[in-house]
């Protein structure tokens, strides 16, 4: 019993096992996390149907989830839990998730070490400008590297996309061949698959910019500070810790308008200017495989406009070939007629009548034919 206890217990451990996850914190720590789900769960105070969404054996669309103590984030590869002090990133030896780490690292690191690093630099614009990016939370930062690396992932599918589709659209246009045919159907096919991706994150960037409750979930920070202390008479507690952030796509402008009001807890204007960045060029990507699907169905009028041209030509030929059998026909009857082994008294002495009657047939036959093709040139049947 003891034995079959612990095989069971070996088995469910097997089931909730997942796979290795990286950890990287405010202080620019990275750690390899090879835990169970159960401990995910319990670190970042999640259920599991939130956690099963980040599972990579299960297809979900993508999604930007707001908890309490955490943002869950499945785009495409990128599938990550962020918290207000740390970031749960899945699959981290993924070729296409190297990077985000990396990044992640980068931009997550602490002030003390861009401040060491950047000594040699101009150090009174690099203080003024640091301290203009620590106004950025922690979940912020990570959810804009996060959509970041999703952006510029679909927008270089798509450009790589662009530079095959175009030459082989223009190549079949100059000549129909299976090869050309073949190559733009898998052309086509990588296409709607891959607009069809683009196209579930950028409804759920515009989700999410619809709901400002969904967007008011995303502030971890907020809700933290909010449940740790109690509001002052003097103003709001400060929800937005002292941390960098590099090439961030909002404007200083809006970051210090929303410093000033964060104490609203209904104020999503940074976060909704972080958003409305992304879906923009989501969306500019959209419409790069919008334009190549219009320039491929464009082609493919064009070359049906070219098989019916054939077809017509084939047609009219068709027509040459029916009417000109037709007159060799009436030819071949006179010849039958006059060919018959019947004696009859007028074939006798009248020898040179032959010639009259093969010139009469042949000129009959020639007018019989000019008749048909002038009869099909005048009622548009042909062409001129």
């Amino acid at each position: 019993m003891a034995a079959a206890g612990a095989g069971t217990g070996s088995e469910g451990k097997k089931r909730g096992a997942s796979r290795s996850w990286i950890l990287l914190d405010a202080a620019g720590e990275e750690q390899l996390l090879d835990a169970d789900k159960y401990a995910i769960m319990r670190r970042v105070d999640i259920n599991a149907r939130d956690l099963r969404i980040l599972d990579p054996l299960l297809s979900y669309p993508s999604t930007i989830l707001g908890r309490e103590r955490a943002i869950v984030l499945n785009l495409e590869h990128i599938k990550a839990i962020i918290t207000s002090n740390e970031v749960l990133l899945r699959d981290p030896s993924d070729e296409n998730v190297i990077p985000v780490v990396e990044e992640l690292h980068r931009r997550l690191a602490p002030s003390s070490a861009i401040q060491h690093d950047g000594k040699e630099n101009l150090s009174g614009q690099h203080d003024v400008e640091g301290a203009e990016e620590d106004e950025s939370p922690f979940e912020f930062r990570a959810l804009e590297v996060t959509l970041e690396a999703i952006c510029s992932f679909l927008d270089a599918r798509t450009t790589e996309l662009e530079t095959d589709a175009y030459p082989a659209l223009d190549e079949l246009t100059s000549k129909i061949s299976s090869r050309n045919l073949d190559r733009v159907r898998k052309l086509k096919s990588g296409m709607t698959r891959l607009t069809a991706r683009v196209q579930k994150v950028r409804d759920e960037l515009e989700q999410l910019l619809d709901d400002d409750d969904d967007m008011a979930d995303l502030y971890l920070s907020r809700k933290l500070a909010g449940a740790s202390s109690p509001v002052s008479g003097s103003g709001g507690p400060n929800w937005f810790p002292a941390s960098p952030t590099i090439g961030s796509k909002i404007s200083r402008a809006s970051r210090a308008s929303a410093a000033t009001v964060h104490g609203n807890e209904n104020d999503v204007e940074e976060l909704e200017m972080l958003l409305e960045a992304y879906f923009m060029q989501v969306d500019g990507t959209l419409n790069k495989l919008t334009t190549l699907r219009e320039y491929i169905d464009d082609t493919e009028d064009y070359i049906n406009i070219q098989l019916d041209n054939h077809r017509n030509q084939l047609i009219q030929l068709e027509l040459f070939l029916s009417s000109g059998t037709v007159c060799l026909s009436l030819y071949s009857l006179v010849a039958g007629v006059f060919g018959m082994n019947i004696p009859y008294t007028w074939n006798d002495g009248h020898g040179y009548i032959f010639k009259w009657v093969v010139l009469v047939s042949g000129l009959f036959c020639a007018f019989i034919f000019v008749s048909i093709v002038a009869y099909a040139r005048h009622k548009g049947l042909v062409g001129s």
